[in-house]
């Protein structure tokens, strides 16, 4: 198991080396990217975004808004008006004389308006569920990019340093073959002189 205190300065120093600021300042999204930089751990999706856990009111809501959203709903309801007014005006206004919602269909209208003040606030309902999901959703993509981002700058330096550790070895090794070849020119001078 690893000891709290080295895990703390592995945080502070990755939070020094990649963001530039102390642990400390870091907000709670970049301190938790920066822990699981340091575990090394895969990002868990957050169980907000797993689990289905909205009541049956949410639910109905969503489904009301999902609906009543639609096209479906739209085509479904215009014909539904039709019907209303055929049924008014042509039938029962010629053959029976007595329709029970006359032009200009006061009752019809009292319906749509009722329909429309509950259908509204469950939309707006359902609506801002879904808004808050998404910030949710957005904060844990943000997490999931910064970590990414975090995790690309580290392998960056690393090629950085194996890079720069190779060049050093190529450069001793020239260093050491020309020292040989001067030591070769100077030993054949010698032997021609």
């Amino acid at each position: 198991m690893t000891d709290p205190q080295s895990t703390s300065s592995a945080s502070e120093d990755l939070a020094k080396q990649l963001l530039g600021q102390p642990y400390d300042q870091l907000t709670p999204v970049q301190k938790s990217v920066i822990d699981l930089v340091c575990a090394s751990a895969p990002a868990d999706i957050a169980a907000h975004l797993k689990f289905d856990n909205r009541t049956f009111w949410e639910r109905l809501a969503d489904d009301v808004a999902r609906v009543g959203g639609s096209w479906a709903f739209i085509s479904g309801f215009g014909i539904v008006l039709l019907i209303w007014i055929a049924v008014n005006v042509l039938i029962l206004g010629r053959y029976i004389a007595r329709p029970f919602d006359p032009y200009p269909f006061i009752f019809l209208n009292l319906l749509l308006s009722m329909l429309a003040a509950i259908q509204a606030p469950v939309i707006m309902m359902s609506q801002n569920r879904a808004a808050a999901k998404d910030r949710l959703q957005a904060e844990h993509d943000y997490m999931v990019n910064l970590r990414a981002e975090l995790e690309i700058m580290r392998l960056h330096e690393k090629l950085d340093d194996l890079r720069s550790r190779e060049v050093e070895k190529l450069i001793v090794q020239q260093t050491e073959a020309l020292e040989l070849l001067r030591q070769d020119v100077a030993a054949m001078a010698a032997s021609k002189g």
